[in-house]
């Protein structure tokens, strides 16, 4: 579904090739109440940030959480639906609405039909150190 697609930018009609990279619950990270769902498109990092309260809410209105399956498949069709509008063309980061994160994970369920039926996340091959996949560094760490 929306873990690894293609999609044509609306301003370039660049085909661009997005593939979920990783999850990352973003409170230490960047002191956000978020969780940052990376993406790579045509190989460069963009990141979806999609606040923590929506999981509250989901699970409020719904009785149902948000699994990390639907929460990229979530980030993805967002991705999707801003390229194809040409929302701000080649930002690296953008933060979804708790309204946002409800109204694209429910239309994720409804196309796959049951949260069972959702693509599984792409594993991470065991020979390579999950930061070096990501492409993830802190300062002063070999690459």
């Amino acid at each position: 579904m929306y873990e690894d697609f293609k999609v044509t930018d609306r301003w370039t009609g660049e085909e661009l090739h997005c593939k979920w990279k990783g999850t990352v619950v973003a409170i230490a990270t960047r002191h956000a109440d978020a969780t940052d769902i990376r993406f790579a498109v045509n190989g460069k990092p963009v990141w979806i940030a999609m606040p923590n309260l929506a999981w509250v809410e989901q699970k409020r209105r719904t009785g149902y959480v948000i699994t990390d399956y639907l929460a990229a498949q979530t980030a993805g069709r967002y991705l999707q639906h801003a390229i194809k509008s040409g929302y701000d063309n080649g930002r690296e980061m953008y933060t979804m609405t708790v309204e946002e994160v409800l109204e694209h994970a429910d239309a994720v369920v409804r196309e796959a039909g049951h949260t069972d039926k959702l693509p599984s996340l792409p594993v991470i091959n065991e020979n390579i150190r999950p930061e070096d996949e990501m492409q993830i560094h802190l300062p002063g760490e070999p690459a």
